[in-house]
């Protein structure tokens, strides 16, 4: 009888080892960051759905008291997005980012290379209202940005 794994399987393990798939670290982040209250998110006066190939979602955590964007780029290109945040009278001066990004769409985690694939976090200065972030190819990030009282 052969054996044999299901694909879509988010962890995968032996007796000894174990390792997330991509996909487990995208429900991750979205699990992680999903906000208690939606916020719009707009390019050009419209919701932000694949124009220039670009996805995103914006929500206000008051639990945190963050914004927190979820940026796709999947695109093989780099994008610079400019967003303006509105809703908030002040924000703090550092945000957090976090990346998952592959730029060989055929490589996978594995029990040998476990975290192959798999978030980078990272800080970011935030000046003002108005962000530019670079996006990489193949890329989703979620970025959170405190709001002062």
């Amino acid at each position: 009888m052969d054996a044999w794994q299901w694909t879509p399987d988010l962890i995968w393990f032996d007796n000894l080892r174990s390792f997330g798939t991509t996909n487990y670290y995208v429900q991750k982040l979205f699990s992680n960051n999903k906000g208690t209250e939606i916020l719009p998110i707009l390019m050009e006066n419209k919701p932000l759905t694949g124009q220039n190939g670009l996805y995103a979602s914006a929500a206000f955590d008051k639990n945190s008291n963050e914004i927190i964007l979820k940026l796709v780029n999947p695109t093989e290109k780099t994008q610079t997005t400019k967003v303006v945040i509105e809703s908030a009278k002040k924000l703090g001066p550092i945000g957090k980012i976090f990346v998952l990004k592959s730029e060989d769409l055929s490589k996978v985690n594995s029990l040998e290379q476990p975290k192959l694939i798999s978030p980078s976090e990272d800080e970011f200065a935030v000046k003002e209202k108005t962000l530019s972030q670079v996006l990489a190819p193949y890329s989703f990030s979620v970025l959170r940005i405190k709001v002062m009282k």
